[in-house]
């Protein structure tokens, strides 16, 4: 796909994030239900069936770029992707709430610092795992990628046993928050599916042809993805991490807005959260179709990222707890300085690229 023409290959970019953008929507749309109707909404396994669901453009990328061997644009999706979803915070803040209300005072909870705290953690090990050796391996199995996958399994289980009540004072909802309880506007469309006659064969057979249309259109940004930055002359790690991360949010942008504007401030949050704690986890499966230590293989720019995603996530963690009633043009204090630090960031990425 290199050698096709550079508008040739703009057109499949934009028709495969066009795509990732409506099956994504849809599909978590009938999660939603197939949720509820099977009892997982509020379970282990549905968290990590949503994980999974909301980044399945992200696994599509990864699994092809693995199999080519060709993992640097996958690693600068993945790790950049994580400060790019970030900033979605920032778009949902602005687009979702009166311009006098941050979106970190309405949606603060213990529950969202905790998802919070494993986006952290996930990243932690992430650049812990780079200093290991890269010739570390146990059939297949880079044993870094591993280790982020328990941490985030046990991060996830713990926020599992958090959404089930935790030992402080209005179960850590702080006054004047959201008005009605996290996952309302998830009960909503669900009601709403019910009332237009959805049944729940007709949300699998949406499940099945979203998740597929997602994960083709996944596959395409990637192959066009790499087309463009080679023939623009623009690293993969940066593309990646900018114009590629961008096109995979954009089911996140859709089903954030949705839910902020329906008030459902702390499932925004924990959506964006949870996406990005998972987000590394890939790093296993890259592993397992390309034989490499894919983590030990992270080059500067990917360890650069990953302390800029933990930076960002920090900053909305201090925003939850002292909740900023002031905004700036429009968002927070936190969401603004958190789109100062992203820009900044971005302009270190290019500097270490040139240099």
């Amino acid at each position: 796909m290199n050698a096709l023409p550079l508008p040739v290959l703009l057109a499949i970019f934009g028709a495969a994030g066009a795509a990732v953008w409506m099956a994504g929507t849809r599909l978590v749309r009938a999660t939603d239900v197939l949720d509820t109707r099977l009892g997982l909404g509020e379970a282990f396994g549905g968290l990590i069936l949503l994980a999974i669901v909301t980044n399945l453009p992200e696994i599509a990328i990864v699994v092809s770029a693995a199999l080519t061997h060709q993992v640097g644009i996958a690693v600068g999706n993945i790790l950049g992707g994580i400060a790019l979803q970030t900033v979605v915070l920032v778009l949902l803040d602005a687009a979702g709430l009166p311009g006098t209300v941050a979106l970190s005072y309405r949606g603060a909870s213990l529950l969202v610092l905790l998802e919070a705290g494993v986006v952290v953690a996930v990243l932690s090990v992430t650049v812990m795992g780079s200093q290991l050796p890269s010739n570390l391996m146990l059939w297949r199995i880079d044993p870094a990628a591993l280790l982020i996958v328990v941490v985030w399994v046990a991060g996830l289980f713990l926020v599992y046993r958090a959404r089930k009540g935790l030992p402080w004072h209005q179960q850590g909802q702080p006054p004047d928050g959201q008005a009605r309880p996290r996952g309302h506007s998830k009960k909503a469309r669900v009601e709403q599916a019910a009332q237009r006659g959805v049944s729940t064969t007709s949300a699998a057979v949406v499940f099945v042809i979203g998740a597929a249309v997602t994960l083709a259109a996944g596959a395409l940004l990637e192959l066009s993805g790499e087309g463009i930055a080679t023939q623009i002359h623009m690293s993969g790690v940066l593309f990646g991490s900018t114009v590629l991360a961008a096109a995979t949010s954009l089911p996140e942008v859709s089903t954030g807005l949705a839910a902020v504007r329906m008030g459902d401030y702390q499932l925004a949050f924990g959506d964006i959260f949870g996406g990005n704690a998972f987000l590394p986890v890939l790093f296993l499966v890259a592993s397992l179709l390309s034989g490499q230590a894919v983590v030990a293989h992270a080059q500067v720019t990917d360890i650069y990222l990953t302390g800029l995603g933990a930076l960002l996530s920090v900053v909305y963690m201090f925003g939850i707890v002292f909740r900023p009633s002031r905004t700036i043009a429009r968002v927070g204090l936190d969401s603004a300085l958190v789109l100062s630090l992203y820009l900044l960031g971005m302009a270190g990425l290019v500097a270490i690229g040139t240099s």
